[in-house]
């Protein structure tokens, strides 16, 4: 089942939620809220743990309600560094559903603003790794959705502290596994706390085995004790990064989503373009859809697609320019459809977020249309951007033109080919075709191969996606005609009304790799990997992520036809390499998309 299970829940007559799965609750019945403070907070030493550090990880085990990340938020806005930022980092297997968490959270008036923002953009029911983050807070919550024996191996991360809340280990043993503390230890910083409401000898004998330092202490309520625990000393730490120089190459999607992370995130951003302004590229459509592709079979594609697609949903919802609608999507012919079928039989998404409709289609319900001459503009607003002015980068020094930054980012999409080596993107050229209607229409959106949008008065289509021989991208008739051949399958209505209009072309290119997967991570160092063919080869290739890497240089590319999906997933993950922050994917995704990827593959095929 690749959908998380729901708990089975039923609620005692004080309100307290229950999972009769693991028959327990989900916070103690005498007052759920001074348990976390006295418990997870004061264990771990808070606030004065997180006091003159400019980024501080929390990672909990079972977020449940959401409870304990309340209160740790409720606690930052009154004790928070002056440039402080908070990562809260949680897995759960069983996720809640928002109105079931609304409803468990209503005996704590004090906590209901923070509660009604956290259930607003609660985590969509999908497994995978969801961020929510509040800039005005300087928060960011990671939710990691899965089975704990296969998310916690996979994450990528580093706490200052540990709430161990899944419950009792007697009722859900999973949480509290042998294999759980090795990961935990693996995942600590220096001294790292550990609080937990349970002194199960299990429990301490795990984290003791792990290296940690253990102590009982005195409980809360009936529990008469708890337990206490801290990662051994070790010589480094990990820096604190609180307002690094950022340089980004390329103003699209793709530099314009990583621009607002990372100043929101506290960074100084400057931004190269040789552009004349926003929205003049290949990401100023008239309009661009976010709709997802989901594979029939559960792989690492299949699950960071998913995570693409949750991740753009997150970032770009409230934006200016960005329209809810639904898409209706029909299968192109009898494999898609079979596709599809399994999709439903087996779906990755809640009903939600998609269900069948008629001649074997889906209806994504989360999908959204977006106006990109209004949405860049507004992400690229506090952020300096040099228009009209070509980036000649340094990468040994990272320098662009003669300044020096602590961090440059390649997100110039197909031509990215001319700045790297080794790096394999190939063009491939779009149309889309576009007018006015007479007729104000709610944002929709039709696809099976082609898709066709509207919104308001405005309708396009498209697109193709076409060989590139390098030249400037120009329209093509055959284009338009191949593109109205596929309106008048898609809506009939629609071509008729087309064939009357003054109907615009656009054309862009798209850079697209091999795998079809975006190169997301740290430009890497080919000399390098070229010289250790040899060891590389002994090692079966096998690298860590990081390895052969040039320092402080990062690429965003290869969205291929998805630009507007994967931008704000791949933003998230380089932000958080750059500050060292939770990292909002699994080690198998960022290991499927890292740049070095395509020249370890030559190596292997001796192509170097």
């Amino acid at each position: 089942m690749r959908l998380p299970p729901r708990p089975k829940l039923s609620w005692k007559e004080d309100g307290t939620p229950v999972d009769d799965r693991v028959g327990d609750v989900y916070y103690s019945i005498e007052d759920g809220l001074a348990e976390s403070r006295a418990v997870f907070l004061e264990g771990c030493g808070l606030p004065d743990a997180w006091k003159d550090r400019s980024s501080f990880t929390i990672a909990e085990l079972g977020f449940g309600t959401g409870l304990n990340f309340l209160a740790a938020w409720q606690m930052w806005r009154d004790h928070r560094p002056s440039n402080g930022w908070l990562n809260f980092v949680s897995f759960e297997g069983f996720p809640l559903d928002r109105e079931d968490a609304a409803r468990a959270l209503e005996p704590w008036p004090e906590l209901a603003e923070l509660s009604d923002r956290l259930c607003a953009r609660w985590p969509v029911r999908a497994q995978g790794v969801q961020q929510i983050a509040w800039p005005d807070e300087r928060l960011t919550l990671t939710l990691h959705i899965g089975l704990i024996e296969e998310t916690l191996p996979q994450a990528e991360f580093e706490a200052d502290a540990w709430f161990l809340d899944g419950f009792s280990p007697a009722k859900n043993d999973a949480m509290w596994a042998e294999n759980v503390w090795p990961e935990l230890a693996a995942r600590s910083k220096p001294e790292a706390r550990v609080a937990t409401f349970t002194v199960a000898g299990a429990v301490r004998r795990g984290l003791a085995n792990a290296g940690f330092e253990v102590e009982k202490k005195p409980g809360h309520g009936r529990k008469r004790e708890r337990l206490e625990a801290r990662a051994p000393a070790y010589p480094t730490r990990t820096p604190d990064v609180s307002s690094p120089e950022i340089a980004i190459i390329g103003a699209g999607i793709s530099g314009a989503c990583l621009a607002r992370r990372l100043v929101d995130r506290g960074a100084r951003v400057t931004v190269f373009d040789q552009a004349q302004g926003p929205a003049l590229g290949t990401s100023g459509n008239p309009l661009a859809l976010v709709m997802p592709r989901l594979d029939a079979a559960d792989t690492v594609q299949a699950r960071l697609l998913i995570d693409a697609y949750v991740s753009a949903q997150a970032f770009y919802r409230g934006r200016p320019g960005v329209a809810n609608a639904e898409t209706r999507h029909y299968p192109r012919d009898d494999s898609e459809m079979e596709r599809f079928q399994k999709l439903l039989a087996d779906p990755p998404l809640g009903l939600e977020q998609l269900e069948a409709i008629r001649e074997g289609g889906l209806l994504h319900k989360g999908s959204m249309i977006l106006d990109p001459s209004v949405l860049l503009p507004s992400l690229l607003q506090e952020v300096e951007v040099r228009w009209r002015e070509t980036a000649e980068i340094d990468a040994s020094e990272r320098t662009v033109n003669g300044e020096k930054y602590d961090a440059i980012i390649l997100a110039t999409g197909w031509h990215m080919a001319h700045c790297t080596r080794h790096l394999d993107l190939t063009g491939r050229l779009g149309q889309v075709e576009s007018y006015t209607s007479e007729i104000d229409a709610p944002p929709s959106a039709l696809a099976s191969g082609h898709y066709a949008l509207a919104a308001g008065t405005r309708r396009l289509w498209g697109a193709t996606f076409a060989d590139h021989d390098g030249r400037i991208p120009e329209v093509d008739p055959g284009a338009l005609a191949a593109n109205l051949e596929a309106l008048d399958s898609l809506s009939p209505y629609w071509r008729a009304e087309a064939k009357k209009a003054e109907t615009a072309s656009r054309a862009g290119v798209r850079a697209t790799t091999a795998d079809r997967l975006p190169l997301i991570g740290a430009l890497p160092d080919a000399d390098r990997l070229v010289a250790d063919r040899q060891t590389l080869e002994r090692q079966a290739w096998n690298i860590d992520l990081d390895q052969y890497a040039t320092e402080g240089v990062f690429v965003a590319s290869g969205y291929g036809s998805r630009g507007f999906t994967w931008a704000p997933w791949a933003a998230g993950i380089l932000t958080a390499q750059i500050f060292h922050d939770p990292v909002p994917a699994r080690r198998e995704a960022l290991k499927a998309t890292v740049p070095n990827r395509q020249i370890l593959r030559k190596l292997k095929r001796r192509l170097l």
